[in-house]
């Protein structure tokens, strides 16, 4: 018998190693294809498979998919601090399974889609922490706790991500997600950028809540969703 909170972490692991495949995957693709997929192609398959994921398992995990959100999440006191790490070792594993698939499909390909600075290390560091503070407060906006299938929201946040790793792409990689340049950067074994790819997101994601909480009548935070989500 598998309990609610093992399909929790079952649906993280699920939606981020379908996030994973497919974004990256499409960037693998493109490159090993001489541009079929385009730039523009690669940003809309990252927002398609979030938007699927949020629809596919949003109202049984609340589909985060990305260390970042769940610390969000936790922040603005709509995540229980208990399943935090749970959720990060369960998206983190996920992103690997998928690295790992793809680096068996295609052998030769160099950096598996893993995020890497097109300018300075600075310059990437700041898009991100941008990028991945609006990415929360749209999320916190659209959203009602932390797991839940809103009508709008997967079509919304889709929306978000595609468009930020649209522009934003060609320099930074528009990663947002600590999970997902992790495990193509490991597996792949280019690890000198890593750490912006993991340390700016988390922090964009932190200063998402507080964006939140400044623009938003009644705030963002309560902890009565927390409980709601325990029972």
């Amino acid at each position: 018998m598998i309990t609610g909170q093992v399909k929790k972490w079952i649906g993280e692991f699920v939606g981020t190693f379908a996030l994973v495949f497919a974004g990256t995957g499409a960037i693998v693709i493109n490159e090993i294809s001489g541009g079929a997929v385009t730039h523009v192609g690669v940003a809309i398959t990252f927002g398609l498979i979030v938007l699927a994921m949020i629809y596919t398992v949003g109202d049984v995990s609340g589909a985060h998919l990305n260390p970042a959100v769940s610390l969000g999440f936790y922040a603005a006191r709509r995540f229980s601090g208990r399943e935090l790490l749970p959720y990060i070792a369960s998206q983190c594993a996920g992103a690997f399974a998928a690295s790992g698939m793809l680096r068996l499909l295609f052998p030769q390909n160099e950096l598996l889609g893993a995020t890497v600075p097109a300018g300075s290390a600075t310059q990437s560091f700041f898009l991100e922490l941008i990028l991945t503070t609006v990415l929360m407060l749209v999320i916190l906006s659209v959203s009602i706790g932390a797991a839940e299938k809103g009508i709008t929201a997967g079509i919304v946040v889709g929306a978000v991500i595609a468009l930020e790793a649209m522009f934003a792409g060609p320099i930074s990689g528009a990663s947002m997600n600590p999970a997902r340049s992790l495990a193509p950067a490991v597996v792949s074994g280019h690890l000198s950028s890593l750490w912006l790819y993991v340390v700016a997101p988390l922090i964009g994601g932190l200063v998402g809540v507080f964006g939140c909480r400044l623009i938003r009548e009644n705030g963002c935070c309560s902890s009565a969703k927390v409980l709601s989500q325990q029972k």
